[in-house]
Formats: structure tokens, C-alpha cells, sequence
């Protein structure tokens, strides 16, 4: 009996290790970027950004404009089925447009943050987790969808047309 309990728990923990997905819960390191700034690396949330007066561009970048409204009804309609990991840079100028954006229209889709991963890299583009050699991490930021664990899409940057979130919403209004 005990033999049997011991290996049913050791099984479900070898499972459960196995099987574990990245973590969204926040897990950081701070460091001073090339020009004096304060910069993250690691599992982050909007919060931190919006309450450390160092990322103040966070704020003041997600006062200007409006969600695209075909990329707020394809969330709302698929948005149950998918996860996004989010890698970008606190240093990175395209960064500090982008993300505002994007929060722009999670917020106007009603998506839960609790389906986003946030993952700040450092100015080599290395994240933790290797995440940025697992999705070959090239330019930041980079938002990607993922279906059931499985990336089925992403936008790089700003996307071929030049309209981030509109690209986003193209892969999620083509989901099935």
C-alpha cells in the first residue's frame, strides 16, 4: 500500500514537472542598461510597468489611440481559445510603442491578462527559460499567439504592414 502510494505520487510529480508550462507569475532581475536606465529581464506583469515611475513611457504611450476594431472583434470572439507570450525590451524604443498598443487592445477586447506572458529580455535578447532560443527571438517585441501550447502565429515588431495590431488580430480572427 505504501509502495503504491509512494509511486502514485511520484508519478503525478515527474507529470507535472513534465508537463509544466512557462510560469506567468512574475520572476525578475533589474539592471542598468547602457545608457543609465533602469531595465528588466524576466516573467513580468503590466503592473510593474505601470507602477515604477521608471517606465513611465508605458503610460504615456497607451494615452494615444484606439484599438483596431476588427482585431478587438476577433479577440472577443476567439480570444477563449489561445495564450500570448509577449517578448520585449524595457530598453527597446519599438518596445515602448508597441506594448502600450497592445494593452490598448487586450483591454478594449476584454482578453485576461492572466492568458499573457510577459517576458522582458535583456539588450543581448536573451530571456529566461531560454524562452528566446525556443521561439527564436529575433527582434523585440515579438507577440505570439499559441494554441494549446502550439505557436500558431506571431507579429514581430510592427508586423509586415506596419500595423501591429491589426496582424494580431488577423491570426486570431483565423482561428477555427
Amino acid at each position: 500500500m505504501i509502495r503504491a502510494l509512494f509511486f502514485a505520487l511520484f508519478s503525478v510529480l515527474v507529470f507535472s514537472c513534465a508537463t509544466s508550462k512557462i510560469s506567468s507569475k512574475p520572476n525578475y532581475q533589474v539592471f542598468t542598461d547602457t545608457n543609465g536606465s533602469k531595465a528588466l529581464k524576466g516573467i513580468i506583469n503590466r503592473s510593474i510597468l505601470v507602477n515604477d515611475s521608471s517606465f513611465q513611457w508605458f503610460v504615456e504611450n497607451g494615452k494615444y489611440g484606439e484599438a483596431d476594431a476588427s482585431a478587438v472583434a476577433a479577440f472577443q470572439k476567439n480570444g477563449s481559445k489561445i495564450t500570448l507570450l509577449v517578448l520585449f525590451g524595457t530598453w527597446c524604443h519599438d518596445s515602448h510603442n508597441l506594448l502600450p498598443k497592445f494593452y490598448r487592445l487586450i483591454d478594449k477586447a476584454g482578453f485576461p491578462e492572466s492568458k499573457i506572458v510577459l517576458v522582458a529580455v535583456d539588450k543581448s535578447k536573451t530571456a529566461v527559460q531560454q524562452l528566446h532560443v525556443k521561439y527564436q527571438l529575433k527582434t523585440v517585441p515579438t507577440f505570439i499567439v499559441l494554441m494549446n501550447g502550439k505557436e500558431i502565429g506571431r507579429v514581430e515588431e510592427y508586423g509586415k504592414t506596419g500595423y501591429m495590431e491589426k496582424e494580431l488580430g488577423e491570426i486570431v480572427a483565423a482561428i477555427q
